[in-house]
């Protein structure tokens, strides 16, 4: 087997599957090339002489342009390449739609809930409306676990040091994102926590909520009571009450709702572990599912794959403000629009933007895009969505989740621990990562590397994820690891 991969046959570039040494003889196809120099594993090797601004072809598309003369057999990296973004782009709708017929045949054991949704978990939530409330949110949390009995799946708070001293679209934000969450059909029941003084006012946030179950959603205001311990443990009762009534029962597949990130990229994570969970949107929306891409500074450089695949008109008018929203969000902060990837990124043989960003979309599979929805919206639309979010990895899962996602498929190459507060399913991109972190990693999509076809690959991770709607525990679930960032200053679209 060879030791590259050349994704595409135009591709003047392969990827390393594992470090080439100097003077290693490199098979492709029926050619022979010599490693002029040591390769990295996940990283870029030239098969033909490259000319000085000639493009670096990957993926078919071209990810940059050669920075000096580069021989075949030649490491391709941030020494010698760089990218052609600049500016910004003028988008035309040149629409390429593929049709994905929708057969709905699967079931998982959810809990269904009185508003036509569904949730995969039935967990207690305690939301502070304000950071000055999250330890008093901890303790509560801890001396109430006793609440955890029957049909009840967890107790859980998810702090963050916002609610006050917020103006304009960051107090907004905060306000929304907060709400979307408190709608989540994954918590049976839920606790809002506030002190009583912070601009995010109890009034405020019930304006927000919108219509609502007050047996499902409770409110405490610490300033009110003497003591909120107490109060607090008496409302979370009268919530484990509520969520107990519910029971897992057979549920369509076409209910789920999942949502897609990749964070500490690899080289491979292009090639392996995204086209996976590509694949594995494509089987869920012909279920009749939905899936959640976001990430859009990870689109830049790539958002044409994307565009065109955009249901009609109106959505592309969508994405394409969407895109542009964010640049003019980096311009406003004196940002460079495309900048380079992360250091980790650059470790692992990501080399510029577009190299990231081809990589990035692979896990949009290739359904039509039917909606582009704003950061704390939520998915109404079944299909392919994107999502308004940053690259950050703990705000965009935040967003996810807010979005109405029930579990977050996050690929990654070199390997994190973090979770969102629904189950966050960690795929490596290669062999090495699932072996080393196994109590991080989930699922290993590396075998697709070495010939195990994607289709296989894609139907086991689906497998996966039946199981982990079932009840199933991912390893942030097993480890006790959730959090939310909010987005500052952001834009809300």
């Amino acid at each position: 087997m060879s030791a590259v991969i050349q994704i595409k046959k135009n591709d003047n570039v392969v990827v390393a599957i594992q470090t080439i040494k100097k003077d290693e003889l490199i098979e492709i196809g029926t050619f022979r090339i010599k490693a002029m120099e040591t390769i990295p594993q996940g990283h870029k090797m030239a098969i033909e002489t490259i000319k000085k601004e000639e493009n670096i072809i990957k993926y078919g598309f071209s990810i940059g342009h050669a920075t000096e003369h580069i021989l075949a057999g030649t490491w391709v990296h941030t020494h010698n390449m760089q990218t052609n973004l600049s500016g910004e782009n003028k988008y035309t709708y040149e629409p390429d739609l593929k049709t994905i017929k929708v057969v709905s045949t699967k079931l998982f054991q959810g809990y269904e809930r009185g508003d036509n949704k569904v949730g995969i978990r039935n967990e207690i939530w305690i939301i502070p409306t304000v950071g000055c409330v999250n330890d008093i949110a901890k303790t509560l949390v801890k001396d109430n676990q006793n609440l955890v009995s029957g049909s009840i799946d967890g107790l859980y708070t998810f702090t963050h040091p916002f609610g006050c001293s917020q103006t304009g679209k960051d107090h907004a934000q905060t306000r929304k994102l907060l709400a979307a969450l408190t709608h989540h059909p994954n918590a049976g029941a839920v606790l809002i926590l506030s002190l009583g003084c912070e601009n995010l006012t109890k009034e405020q946030f019930i304006k927000e909520l919108g219509d609502y179950d007050k047996e499902r959603i409770k409110f405490l205001t610490c300033q009110d009571v003497e003591d909120e311990l107490e109060a607090g443990k008496l409302l979370l009762k009268e919530c484990a009450k509520y969520a107990s009534q519910f029971k897992r029962t057979d549920i369509p597949m076409s209910k789920l709702v999942i949502g897609m990130k990749c964070g500490a990229s690899d080289g491979l994570s292009g090639i392996t572990a995204n086209p996976t969970v590509g694949r594995f949107s494509d089987f869920l929306i012909a279920e009749g599912g939905s899936t959640i891409l976001t990430e859009v500074p990870e689109m830049f450089g790539a958002e044409d794959m994307l565009m065109n695949r955009c249901i009609n008109k109106n959505i592309f008018d969508k994405a394409v403000n969407m895109i542009n929203g964010y640049k003019q969000y980096f311009t406003n902060h004196n940002e460079v629009v495309y900048d380079n990837p992360s250091p980790g990124n650059r470790q692992g043989g990501i080399t510029t933007l577009e190299d990231k960003s081809c990589g990035c979309v692979q896990k949009g599979g290739t359904a039509p895009v039917m909606d582009v929805i704003g950061y704390g919206d939520k998915v109404t639309q079944m299909g392919l969505n994107l999502l308004y979010g940053p690259g950050n990895d703990l705000v965009s899962s935040t967003a996810l989740t807010a979005a109405g996602a029930h579990i977050i498929l996050f690929t990654t190459g070199r390997g994190t621990p973090f979770g969102a507060p629904v189950p966050t399913l960690k795929i490596a991109s290669n062999l090495q990562l699932a072996e080393k972190k196994k109590s991080w990693i989930d699922f290993n999509a590396g075998s697709v590397a070495y010939g195990e076809p994607l289709d296989d690959v894609a139907q086991r991770l689906l497998t996966l994820i039946l199981q982990v709607a079932n009840g199933k525990l991912t390893k942030n679930e097993e480890r006790g690891f959730r959090e939310i960032s909010i987005f500052k200053d952001g834009v809300v679209l």
